[in-house]
């Protein structure tokens, strides 16, 4: 009985701060000192869209088009493709839509595309098979850009890229699907912008080379943590080494911010870290201009933004990026929300 009252108690405490934050969820992600932020959806299913303007999400940072294809038995068609998108880009009018293209492999297989690999992270994933097999591709990007017609919203993102040469070709064959698609419709035709996703730690040293080709960087803050700490997020006996707050992550994610701002490239990341308060202070004063989050961490997310001065943010940032340990920086940033009265985001209740 005791244990459930104190659980009974938790859940109470949490709801009371659902519906605290929930408050100020129409409203832009701004600090007290004017630093804002775009707030916006990763989503996949109708659900995760749908209910966007209850959030208050300002768009789409990454839309998921695998997970319509990991509910069928078989590849769908270009027009069945164009369906799709155009829900999601109508359901956003005059905000962007980023859509990543087909990110199959690793943990994410199609019951028609079988995938046998004794390391599938390390593998045949992502851009990787999309540029093997050109016209899974091809028939992907027509189905965006026919859906893009007459919305205008659409950004193209490249998941798994780890060089300039892949990034090269998957805009030949954007362009060669906007060429084809231009010849056949009357209609104004939008050439979206595109960017890719930075998750391989390769990527890292190659911002100078990639600025040049691409639109705009979104962090894969997941899979770039697990490739930079070498640590297989799915495997619970080295779970406890997977860590966003691992001070080689911050100081990457600190080099690519950072770079992204020399190069005048706009930067989002999509991720768990993003979603997280603490990890969306950091974010915020490395300089992302963009996060990525479920449905549920929206207002969260907003409601600590606006309660917090960027020029404290970038304090606290200064001082986790000297500390040495994980356990260190977790420990501060507790400290520091505490202080804050902001200790609700990292316990349950205020």
């Amino acid at each position: 009985d005791a244990l459930q009252n104190e659980y009974l108690h938790l859940l109470t405490e949490e709801r009371q701060l659902q519906a605290k934050v929930d408050k100020v969820a129409g409203l832009p992600a701004i600090t007290p000192d004017k630093k804002s932020v775009e707030v916006v959806l990763n989503a996949g299913l109708l659900l995760d869209y749908e209910r966007s303007s209850e959030v208050g999400a300002v768009g789409i940072g990454l839309y998921r088009t695998e997970i319509p294809f990991m509910n069928r038995s078989s590849f769908p068609t270009e027009t069945e493709q164009t369906l799709w998108y155009s829900d999601v880009l109508k359901a956003f009018p005059r905000k962007t839509v980023t859509m990543r293209t087909l990110d199959v492999g690793g943990d994410k297989s199609l019951p028609y595309f079988p995938i046998q690999e004794d390391n599938p992270f390390l593998g045949w994933r992502g851009i990787r098979i999309t540029l093997d097999h050109p016209e899974i591709f091809l028939v992907q990007v027509r189905a965006m850009l026919r859906a893009n017609i007459g919305q205008g919203n659409l950004e193209i993102m490249l998941p798994m890229v780890s060089g300039v040469t892949e990034v090269e070709d998957a805009i030949r064959l954007i362009n060669q699907a906007y060429f084809e698609l231009k010849s056949e419709y009357d209609e104004p035709l939008v050439k979206p912008k595109v960017g890719i996703m930075v998750e391989v730690p390769a990527t890292i040293y190659q911002l100078d080379d990639l600025a040049k080709k691409v639109d705009f960087f979104s962090v894969g803050s997941n899979d770039l943590t697990q490739y930079l700490l070498a640590v297989d997020r799915n495997n619970a006996r080295v779970a406890q080494l997977y860590d966003s707050y691992h001070p080689a992550v911050l100081r990457a994610l600190n080099h690519i911010a950072s770079e992204a701002q020399r190069h005048l490239v706009p930067l989002s990341l999509c991720g768990e870290l993003a979603g997280d308060p603490a990890g969306a202070l950091l974010l915020m004063a490395m300089g992302y201009d963009k996060l990525s989050m479920n449905a549920h961490n929206v207002a969260r997310v907003k409601w600590t933004i606006r309660h917090v001065e960027n020029k404290r943010v970038k304090q606290m940032l200064h001082h986790c990026l000297t500390l040495s340990t994980s356990r260190q920086v977790h420990s501060y940033l507790n400290e520091e929300l505490e202080m804050m009265e902001l200790g609700g985001f990292v316990r349950a209740g205020m």
